[in-house]
């Protein structure tokens, strides 16, 4: 069968590989942990969805293959269909949609007990990453304890599955840290970036009551503005108003979620934070970049302060759970907005190249590959 795969380390190698269809007995990556009896599920790929992620591995900025191969297949959104299980599988069953999480347990205590998202090794397993193969082909098998089931009624949004924990996990964490302050009730919060993480960002804070402010560069109206306001949002251009002028507008934010891909925003938020507030950083940054801040004034008003830096990364199943809960509430709450993050629609794997040019587009919100009916 096919699939979309890299040579890590190897600049702009993607290309179209073909490998075995798996078996619902197979052990996709024995090297990091197996899957147990009777627990494989067998998947058929319907949608898959790419991101800067799968552009960065391209360009060899991180990403390795499993031990013993020079590939990886990438993609790491994953949407598709019980084609079927073993026999003590029940979860899931043949003809459900489903996605399935990205990290792989290490050997760390967190590892198991099934908080493999903070794995506390420096080596981390991510399907479509690092060390495991993606999901970019036409089948794949995994363990029930990583397939998590999307509801019939929310199959159009499915493939936005894996972001949507991203949101989901990071907004929460932010919330169980600042239990540590007994009291803890936001009112205000920037969203930085309006990509596809910014805008469910945007949409889960909504539902929680927050008057949102989402920051991006580009002057609206265009489309990324017409969403974060169909969500009630108002939509923020920092080229026309800076984050620092907008605090002054509008006052400092309790809450911060970083989601732009840029190292300086990430710093940048920490100059306008509120007291007690607590600033999420969702971005991965590759490469290298230097920022110029005035350290010992943040170190100052940090401290004084009172405030958080919160770091999230891929969730695990309960996440994947609470990203399809939002998912499903915004569909209720804001009918027919969410759908419209589905941009950029690619045919087939083979048209790999296709969805790679697709990435180089700044303004492409959400590319996903139609693998399979």
């Amino acid at each position: 069968m096919k699939a979309v795969a890299v040579l890590p380390g190897k600049p702009n190698s993607v290309h179209l590989q073909e490998i075995p269809v798996p078996k619902v007995t197979d052990q996709p990556h024995p090297h990091v942990c197996r899957i147990p009896e009777g627990r494989g599920v067998l998947v058929k790929v319907l949608q898959i969805g790419v991101d800067a992620t799968d552009r960065e591995i391209n360009e060899a900025l991180y990403g390795n293959a499993p031990p013993g191969g020079e590939h990886l297949v990438i993609g790491h959104e994953s949407f598709g269909q019980v084609v079927e299980v073993g026999d003590k599988v029940i979860e899931v069953k043949p003809g459900d949609y489903v996605t399935c999480t990205v990290r792989r347990p290490g050997g760390s205590l967190f590892d198991k007990i099934g908080r493999n998202d903070i794995t506390s090794e420096e080596v981390y397993y991510e399907r479509g990453i690092n060390l495991c193969h993606g999901y970019l082909t036409e089948y794949f098998v995994d363990d029930a304890e990583f397939m998590v089931k999307v509801p019939q009624n929310l199959k159009h949004l499915g493939v936005l599955s894996e972001p949507a924990s991203v949101c989901a996990k990071a907004i929460e964490q932010a919330y169980l840290a600042q239990q540590r302050l007994q009291v803890w009730n936001p009112l205000r919060a920037f969203v930085l970036g309006a990509g596809q993480i910014g805008l469910l960002a945007t949409m889960m804070l909504r539902l929680r009551g927050l008057q949102v402010f989402t920051l991006a560069t580009k002057p609206g109206p265009h489309l990324k503005s017409e969403l974060a306001e169909a969500y009630g949002a108002t939509y923020v251009s920092t080229k026309q108003t800076s984050m620092k002028k907008l605090t002054e507008q509008v006052g400092k934010p309790d809450l911060i979620f970083e989601a732009t891909g840029n190292a300086e925003a990430c710093f940048r938020a920490m100059e306008v934070l509120a007291h007690n507030g607590a600033l999420i950083w969702t971005s991965i940054t590759g490469g290298s970049h230097e920022v110029s801040i005035d350290a010992a004034k943040i170190n100052l008003e940090w401290v004084l302060g009172n405030k958080l830096l919160v770091s999230s990364v891929n969730g695990n199943r309960r996440h994947f759970e609470l990203g399809i809960q939002a998912l499903s509430h915004g569909e209720h709450t804001y009918p027919g907005v969410t759908e419209r993050i589905l941009t950029h629609p690619v045919a087939g794997l083979e048209n790999y190249k296709e969805m790679m040019q697709i990435l180089e587009d700044n303004q492409a919100l959400k590319v996903y590959v139609d693998v399979a009916k």
